[in-house]
């Protein structure tokens, strides 16, 4: 498994080389990286189902498990406005695209993208899957997560007679992951095909006049995720954030090379669980995380905003800001996991309260796709910090495996993503005799 994340490394290095080199090529291989990601969120579907239902079902209480949700709730609130205040500061603190020219181009993309962009109240109906198995074709893991809560709160009230139930999806989970450790051999292909395709379409020319934003974007998720997420972690949990970053440095390579955080949802439940947060934790924190902890998503609709509004001549008063910006947290929730997202509620945002503004959404469309990378990485490493909080907080971490973990002394296993229960092995002939020996003596 080490060769394999050296050959990703390898990988994205070749598909840089390509995209530079060959760039008509280059775009012809984006369905490499979209056909692994697409294996990937196959997956999803199935690892949330099952690791939610058997937290909740194991637990006996269902009032612990609601403790845990609003518990979480209520830290992605908190998190979100510190990403925003954070975004709003550094961006005022740029002003970033002054002098920059729309094209007509630009503004007909930017159009389109307006409509990708759902309502409160769509958001709330969407929730609600069409059947009870459709929720694993649809895509969305908030229906998932709505059909999981269910069958797990059903499994409780079963009480003895869910227990075969149980440990039938237990099995089911064991195979789904086992399917996903074979897929993960495709990512080096993923990752070539992905990071190719995007520097044969981009290129340098696109970055030259955008630099001024991105760079900033990238500081600020940098501060974000060290200084604020980092703070706030060790005082809440004294969990040193370089270690758990780096216990979560292949999910972070994953999530580079093919710009997708959907794409280590899976692995970053069974690392939660491997290092010592509970279940039931790990159930409902991971997957309602990536629907409403988005702190890279807060940020980068933020700087985005003063961004185009900056570039037309026009900047926004803070009251319109903040406003127009908490629009946008909201909004963001109901797009979440569909590609493209972060501009689309950009999109749908600036349409909804200065449509003046929404031409200017194809000022970031060239940098959007390096943006997401920062955006993806930095959701993901908020959503593992909320996991280690959580947990902590509602005291179902475990301090010491956890100390063993980031140590290195309990390396996760990479061959079933799985913490497998440790069970004396059936004796065999030849140990027999001595046990027979051993129960006479």
């Amino acid at each position: 498994m080490h060769y394999l994340y050296l050959a990703v490394i390898a990988a994205v290095a070749l598909g840089i080389i390509v995209g530079f080199a060959a760039p008509g090529f280059a775009k012809g291989l984006q369905p490499l990286g979209t056909g692994f990601v697409n294996l990937i969120k196959m997956m999803i579907s199935p690892i949330i189902f099952c690791t939610i239902v058997l937290g909740i079902g194991s637990v006996a209480k269902a009032a612990k498990v609601g403790k845990v949700g609003l518990m979480a709730i209520g830290y992605f609130l908190v998190m979100s406005t510190f990403a925003l205040a954070i975004g709003l500061v550094v961006g005022n603190l740029l002003h970033p695209g002054a002098g920059l020219h729309l094209t007509p181009s630009a503004v007909a993309t930017a159009q389109k993208q307006a409509a990708g962009a759902q309502g409160g109240v769509d958001f709330l109906l969407g929730i609600i899957p069409n059947s009870l198995f459709s929720a694993f074709t649809s895509g969305s893991v908030l229906q998932t997560l709505l059909v999981a809560l269910l069958a797990g709160f059903g499994l409780q009230k079963l009480g003895a007679r869910g227990k075969p139930i149980l440990t039938g999806l237990e099995h089911l989970q064991r195979l789904v992951f086992r399917i996903l450790s074979m897929i993960m051999w495709a990512a080096p292909i993923g990752a070539f095909g992905a990071i190719a395709a995007v520097v044969g379409q981009t290129g340098w020319g696109a970055l030259k006049g955008l630099l001024t934003i991105m760079l900033g974007f990238y500081l600020t998720c940098l501060v974000f995720v060290f200084v604020i997420l980092g703070t706030t972690l060790w005082v809440g949990a004294r969990v040193s954030i370089l270690k758990l970053l780096k216990y979560l440095a292949r999910e972070f390579l994953l999530i580079v090379s093919t710009s997708s955080s959907e794409s280590a949802l899976p692995r970053l439940i069974a690392k939660m669980e491997h290092l010592g947060v509970s279940k039931p934790v790990v159930g409902i924190t991971v997957p309602t995380g990536y629907s409403f902890n988005l702190d890279g998503t807060a940020i980068y609709l933020t700087m985005s905003t003063l961004f185009i509004a900056s570039a037309q001549g026009s900047p926004l008063s803070l009251g319109q800001q903040i406003s127009l910006l908490l629009f946008m947290i909201i909004a963001a929730k109901g797009a979440a996991g569909v590609s493209g997202a972060g501009i689309a509620v950009l999109a749908g945002g600036l349409q909804s309260h200065r449509p003046d503004l929404v031409d200017g959404v194809g000022f970031i469309l060239g940098i959007d796709r390096f943006m997401s990378e920062a955006r993806a990485v930095t959701n993901f490493a908020g959503n593992a910090v909320a996991t280690v909080l959580i947990g902590s907080w509602t005291r179902e971490f475990d301090r010491t495996k956890a100390e063993l973990v980031l140590s290195g002394q309990a390396p996760f296993d990479e061959t079933t993503l799985l913490d497998e229960a440790t069970t004396e092995p059936e004796p065999g002939p030849e140990r027999q005799p001595e046990l027979a020996a051993a129960g006479t003596s």
